[in-house]
């Protein structure tokens, strides 16, 4: 893919596909949506976590982020830990979701059109956070975005303070929701800050800066 291109599909938005349901097993039923006040533990959580994913899948494990609300200090959220596994081939679920399921995780979303993404949840006690999963392939841009997002709000303190007061709005905005509409409630803020992150990456209006280099170069 050449850099145009590579830099169009990073910027492209996730949108859901009519008429299909990405989730494998019945949909998830509307639950309170609880933010709280940033935990300076889930760094050293999440490192805990790709320690047990690593040990799980050994070599079939290319890279494991931290991303998401939990991985940019002072932002508040909800207490689950999302991490971005990078796997040679996700859609060959054969060579890592049994693996994945031996260590604890659940496969709950499957989505083809989307990078051929993947999402495993971890139910944990209350003493242990929950984790969101997330599998792609080598040189995927919806990774390069997830990175794109946490770097600028982690160097940004004003967006990072605007994107708080969406979340907490998103949240209240109902007793009982799904947690894709408290997700989908805080896209006009997050388009708007991607919208800032790629104009100051040059991308925008062609000026480019080196914000994130194309993997496949």
């Amino acid at each position: 893919m050449d850099q145009p291109s590579w830099r169009a599909a990073v910027m492209r938005h996730p949108e859901p596909l009519p008429g299909s349901s990405p989730w494998v097993g019945p949909p998830p039923t509307p639950v309170p949506i609880r933010i709280v006040e940033y935990d300076a533990a889930w760094p050293e959580q999440f490192e805990a976590v790709a320690a047990g994913i690593r040990a799980a899948l050994g070599p079939e494990a290319l890279s494991i982020e931290h991303v998401g609300s939990t991985s940019v200090p002072g932002l508040p959220a909800k207490p689950v830990i999302d991490v971005d596994l990078t796997v040679a081939d996700s859609a060959s679920e054969q060579d890592y979701v049994p693996l994945l399921e031996g260590a604890g995780y659940r496969l709950r979303i499957r989505e083809p059109e989307w990078h051929e993404h993947r999402c495993f949840v971890r139910d944990s006690p209350e003493d242990v956070p929950q984790v969101n999963l997330h599998v792609f392939g080598p040189g995927c841009p919806e990774t390069v975005r997830h990175r794109m997002f946490r770097d600028w709000l982690r160097a940004n303190p004003a967006s990072l303070a605007e994107y708080r007061d969406a979340k907490v709005a998103a949240a209240g905005a109902s007793t009982e929701q799904r947690v894709m509409d408290y997700n989908q409630r805080k896209q006009p803020v997050i388009r708007a800050i991607y919208e800032r992150l790629f104009r100051a990456a040059g991308w925008l209006d062609g000026t480019v800066s080196n914000a994130e280099p194309n993997p496949e170069e």
